[in-house]
């Protein structure tokens, strides 16, 4: 059985030439074999996806000669009259233009005459939702108990509008979309019998925009081949019917990507002045923009993306993260829903060119709140490195292992400037050795971890010193009354060992230099310190400050150890600022006055007090 091909449209006769429905057609055929056919059928789906060819397939099927069968001759006196749309026992009707209960009352009547040369009298109401409430209700009782030679089969787009009443008492059939290979089948198929030659983008389009409508796509192919003399392609279907074009849509992402606002604006200008709208314009922009970010994702089905995988070029796709697609594709829609109000639509759109330009330098909020709960993180617990330049080691002191590899932050290429400074951060940084201490393990290297309490935990800091802070002054408190000041000169290792007790803190803080652990030096350098016997108490300004030099804890302490031949424990303080509060001083009288009348005071020029 041969397809009925009127003008480039190819009709199915049967229902095995329905394609795309499966499920109506394996249903419909076994009732029919069965011979189970029921009274009433309801079919619905969007426009042009083949509820009308089936409902008349139907009524060829059960008034065929040879019939009921699933698979009519096509040949015999019935199925020509259904074919030509001239049977007396088929009646089509249009529910839109049929609304009435008066023209429903007419079908009651006609119902009573058997049919005149066939099986069945089958009515078929296309938009059966059009119907009024009255004319519903008028059909109630003849769809629930019609003669046995009657056949009614509906067609609707919008089956809510259908009473429940109705739907309850039909056979619902569910139409659904075609998909896009489907569609492109079936316009290659009919290409071959009319002999048109085609490209296979051109058909994907077509098929595209047919938005798996069947009727649709062959609505805009019968336009495509009448001006494409015999070849279809898709630069003709670009010229004809004022597309942009994929090609010229990828020049100009490609110049967005670089970030050249003026070779955009001048595409832009040359795109508009082919006679392409803006409406058009954004649309496929927006489209492309989709397909970017489907690739992007690894996906390269050409059902999804309407055209090959390679038609896109590679250099836009790797230019922008999957954050700013979806940003960019957000600010295409937000100008296509407000043009239509626009003042100047032009300049709306060159407006959203030059916000494209710069959609390289966004970033979502997920990037921005990832980055910086990083940067906390490498604050809170990781290593901090300082450059050679900064640290100037002795040029005594031996230099520590990997320390040559270490590049100076002076000496790094401007543009590397965000990773230096994610790297300062992430550097493990290499002590000095120390000398082991009686009775205890000399240290490994990376024993000298930090081991951080959890950041809903308070600190482990005491907020009262446990002395008296007066006691030293406002001098350095490990100096005893009368002892000379100590010499800020820097300390051979070779004398580290018999250091005198007052000549223990500038070691100390030398051998921090000369570890290259800046930083830790400037930091003690701002508290007060005092060394009692087997502990040394660091009072620091801010808790900032102590909790930074807490994190090396373990390796003041072995520097300590080193310098003064003894372990000591270390105690952190952090000292509370003193704030003098000033008494105020307000009068009886003026205060009887403010609660009544509810003025202010107000310090005059002179000190005295007026009242307003």
């Amino acid at each position: 059985m041969a397809y009925e091909v009127t003008a480039t449209r190819r009709r199915p006769q049967t229902l095995k030439q329905l394609v795309g429905q499966e499920f109506v057609v394996s249903t419909i055929e076994n009732s029919i074999n069965q011979g189970q056919i029921a009274h009433a059928y309801l079919f619905s789906g969007p426009r042009g996806t083949g509820k009308t060819s089936s409902a008349r397939i139907l009524a060829k099927s059960l008034n065929c000669q040879e019939g009921p069968t699933a698979e009519p001759c096509g040949t015999c006196p019935n199925c020509l009259e259904i074919t030509r749309g001239n049977s007396l026992d088929v009646i089509e009707i249009d529910g839109a233009s049929n609304t009435g209960v008066n023209d429903i009352r007419e079908i009651k009547d006609e119902v009573l005459f058997a049919p005149s040369n066939s099986r069945y009298k089958v009515y078929i109401i296309d938009e059966v939702h059009m119907l009024s409430n009255s004319a519903f209700n008028a059909l109630l009782k003849t769809i629930e108990e019609p003669p046995p030679y009657i056949i009614f089969i509906f067609a609707t787009t919008e089956i809510h509008k259908v009473p429940a009443t109705i739907r309850s008492r039909c056979q619902q059939f569910n139409f659904r979309l075609f998909s896009l290979d489907t569609v492109k089948e079936q316009l290659s198929l009919a290409c071959n019998e009319m002999g048109v030659k085609y490209e296979d983008d051109a058909l994907l389009w077509i098929a595209k925009e047919g938005t798996g409508s069947m009727r649709d796509s062959y609505t805009l192919f019968d336009q495509v081949v009448s001006f494409s003399d015999g070849f279809i392609t898709v630069e003709k279907i670009r010229q004809k019917l004022g597309l942009v074009g994929l090609d010229r849509i990828n020049e100009l992402a490609r110049f967005i990507a670089e970030g050249e606002i003026g070779p955009v604006l001048e595409r832009a200008d040359a795109i508009l002045s082919a006679g392409i709208s803006i409406e058009q314009f954004l649309v496929e922009t927006a489209e492309y923009f989709r397909n970017i970010l489907l690739l992007k994702s690894g996906i390269e089905r050409e059902s999804l993306l309407g055209s090959s995988p390679d038609s896109f070029d590679g250099e836009v796709v790797s230019s922008f993260t999957e954050n700013q697609l979806l940003e960019g594709s957000r600010l295409i829609f937000q100008i296509y829903k407000d043009i239509r109000y626009s003042l100047n639509q032009r300049f709306e759109l060159e407006l959203l060119l030059a916000r494209l330009v710069k959609l390289r330098s966004y970033f979502g909020m997920e990037e921005l709140l990832g980055q910086i709960k990083n940067i906390r993180q490498q604050l809170t617990s990781g290593p901090i490195l300082v450059s050679e330049s900064l640290a100037a080691p002795s040029s005594e002191s031996p230099t520590p292992p990997g320390e040559d590899k270490k590049k100076s932050l002076n000496e790094e290429d401007p543009g590397d400037a965000a990773r230096n400074f994610f790297n300062m951060f992430s550097e493990k940084r290499v002590a000095a050795p120390v000398q082991a201490v009686p009775g205890e393990t000399p240290p490994t290297d990376g024993e000298y971890s930090r081991e951080e309490p959890p950041c809903d935990e308070e600190p482990p800091y005491e907020m009262e010193p446990p002395f008296d802070a007066d006691r030293s002054g406002d001098g350095d408190m490990s100096r005893e009354e009368g002892e000379p000041p100590v010499d800020s000169g820097g300390v051979s290792p070779a004398r580290e060992e018999s250091l005198p007790e007052g000549d223990w803190w500038e070691g100390l803080l030398n051998r921090m230099k000369r570890d290259g652990n800046v930083v830790l030096m400037g930091n003690m350098s701002k508290g007060r310190h005092r060394l009692d016997e087997g502990k040394l108490t660091l009072v620091f300004p801010s808790p900032f400050i102590a909790e930074s030099v807490e994190r090396e804890k373990a390796y003041i302490r072995e520097l300590l150890s080193s310098i003064t031949g003894k372990n000591y424990d270390l105690q952190f303080v952090i000292e509370k600022p003193k704030v003098a509060k000033e008494e105020k001083r307000v009068d009886e009288k003026v205060d009887l006055f403010l609660r009544i009348f509810g003025g202010t005071v107000v310090q005059d020029g002179t000190g005295g007090m007026n009242e307003h």
